[in-house]
């Protein structure tokens, strides 16, 4: 803040975010500090880049005015940002009762003995806000891996139970085939056909043993497909955590 007899001026230094092809605006506030009304003035070195909103006026008794600048769009960047443009506020004090309307050049002629406040306000440019970064392609698709599992487990899921159906159905008609032996078997033996019982006592044994197969490799097939969502899932957590060691 810049502090005079007749006005507080705030900022001294006009900053903007410089970006290309983009109108940028800064405000300076202009505090009347007297009973009086105090007209101002703006004038730039360089009229044609900035826009000064009002560039003239007069500030109420014990009152505010804003001030806005606007630098116009520019198509180059300056060298390492540097601007020599500059800002000159003059203020003097007017008539009881002044209004924007009475304002003119001739108030702020030093030439014709009026006392005349200056100030000098410079003008800098600031780097452009950083703006977030876009999410590298890697990244979102370990995102989308999670719904990948799902489907995985899902497909899974429906090839399991399609297993367990057509191994049941197959342990179904092993049994039968096996009840029927046996009633052969019980057959013959009641008609005293010896020979023709021990045979089928021999193909009875066979069958039970490929049941006992069927049933152990149903149950080594059960226990290999619930693992292995498990150990998937387990895989992922474990990925998970290795990925999130960075945020800390």
């Amino acid at each position: 803040m810049s502090t005079g007899e007749l006005l507080n001026v705030e900022p001294v230094e006009l900053k903007f975010p410089f970006e290309l092809k983009k109108q940028i605006s800064c405000s300076i506030q202009l505090s009347n500090k007297t009973e009086n009304h105090v007209a101002f003035k703006v004038k730039t070195t360089n009229p044609k880049k900035y826009c000064v909103r009002p560039n003239s006026g007069v500030v109420l008794p014990r009152s505010t005015c804003d001030v806005t600048v606007t630098m116009q769009a520019q198509k180059e960047a300056p060298v390492d940002l540097q601007c020599k443009d500059k800002f000159l506020l003059q203020s003097v004090v007017a008539g009881p009762g002044a209004t924007t309307k009475d304002v003119t050049p001739e108030m702020f002629s030093k030439e014709a003995g009026h006392a005349v406040e200056e100030w000098k306000l410079r003008v800098i440019y600031l780097p452009p806000p950083q703006r977030p970064s876009p999410v590298p392609e890697e990244e979102a698709e370990e995102g989308s891996s999670p719904k990948a599992t799902i489907s995985d487990n899902g497909n899974s899921s429906s090839e399991m139970k399609s297993l367990i159906s057509k191994l049941t159905d197959e342990k179904d008609a092993a049994i039968k085939q096996s009840n029927r032996i046996r009633q052969e078997m019980e057959l013959l033996r009641r008609g005293g056909n010896k020979t023709q019982a021990d045979r089928f006592s021999f193909i009875f044994v066979i069958v039970v043993g490929l049941i006992g197969l069927l049933l152990g490799y149903i149950i080594k097939k059960l226990i290999h497909t619930m693992h292995t969502p498990l150990e998937c899932a387990g895989n992922q957590f474990s990925s998970h955590n290795n990925s999130s060691d960075g945020i800390d």
